[in-house]
């Protein structure tokens, strides 16, 4: 099946994942401009009274761009509802949604009918992130439009699964919208991707290391100077499994290897001693392929090369283990 509509209006097939407290307005338009899908979490806009304010500012100003810039649109953005019952904001948040008629509502922690319908309502379309097979199956049955294939290596809240075992057994049954999400940070990863059965990557870590993310300039420098061996998966911060930077664990007074185990329904998102996020700093495997922090269109620029260059190798048949021509002779 064909993506919608939308989705031709990128630049790359990218979707820049909402990150808890670190997407903000800036970063979201930035990523629009310059061609792939900008995100933020409806929960980042505080007070509550905030939120309408960002939907303003983001609306207005990528028409604007598209006014200007008619041959290069920008991308649409998109706002991530956390539909878990723990959410009291969730119904005010929805309607203002669908009064700015948000293109993309990403929803996480649940599937709900309900919200699924209010973004149906003016012809948004919904994309609902999952870490297995029966999840997914539950999230297209209650009426999301695509899939968020969350595997092993993502950032934050993430699964276990390989991303081709879990790419493999969603295409099975599955021929709509589907994202991968896990340790992509380079075009290469966005090419394979797509190989793996995704339509878009969904890439969060490499966007913290941007100018314009919400994140604090010792969190940005963590990620640049990071690597996969860096990453530690654990659920005692949020009752959820996530992925963290090593070294932040390691600020708050905590041995990373061995942490304890925390009740899978607690759900605490934070304790007396530290708070996930804002003192434990989640990241994905990905972030070896992070050298700088720059601004966010550099880094599509730069996903954008890499991603030419990986289609044109693969064309001309020159892959070799070591990414030199295969046809070279000694």
């Amino acid at each position: 099946m064909a993506l919608p509509p939308l989705f031709q209006r990128l630049r790359l097939p990218v979707v820049g994942s909402p990150l808890f407290i670190i997407s903000n307005p800036d970063l979201v338009i930035a990523q629009c401009k310059a061609g792939v899908v900008g995100a933020f979490p409806a929960l980042n806009a505080r007070p509550a009274s905030q939120l309408e304010e960002w939907l303003d500012r983001i609306t207005t100003e990528l028409a604007e761009h598209d006014a200007r810039h008619p041959d290069r649109p920008a991308a649409p953005f998109a706002v991530n509802q956390i539909v878990h019952r723990s959410n009291d904001r969730l119904e005010h948040d929805l309607e203002l949604c669908v009064r700015y008629k948000v293109p993309i509502v990403i929803t996480s922690l649940g599937a709900r009918e309900e919200v699924n319908q209010a973004v149906h309502s003016y012809g948004g379309i919904v994309l609902h992130d999952i870490i297995n097979n029966t999840f997914a199956r539950k999230a297209i049955a209650k009426g999301a439009d695509g899939l968020i294939a969350v595997a092993a290596g993502a950032g934050g809240h993430a699964g276990t699964q390989s991303p081709f075992a879990l790419l493999h057994e969603i295409r099975e049954w599955f021929d709509g919208p589907l994202l991968l999400s896990g340790a992509i940070a380079s075009g290469n990863g966005i090419l394979a991707a797509q190989a793996a059965g995704a339509d878009l990557a969904y890439i969060g870590s490499a966007f913290i290391a941007t100018e314009e993310a919400n994140a604090q300039p010792a969190y940005k420098q963590m990620i640049v100077d990071s690597t996969a061996g860096d990453i530690v998966y654990s659920n005692l911060f949020t009752g959820v499994h996530g992925n963290y930077l090593r070294q932040s664990i390691v600020n708050a007074g905590l041995d990373p290897d061995a942490l304890p185990a925390s009740d899978p329904t607690a759900m605490n998102f934070g304790s007396n001693r530290v708070k996930p996020w804002k003192d434990i700093w989640g990241a994905g495997q990905g972030v070896g392929a992070i050298k700088r922090i720059v601004p966010a269109a550099e880094l599509i620029a730069r996903f954008a090369e890499e991603y030419a260059m990986a289609r044109q190798r693969l064309a001309l048949g020159t892959v070799s283990p070591r990414g030199a021509s295969s046809t070279q002779t000694a």
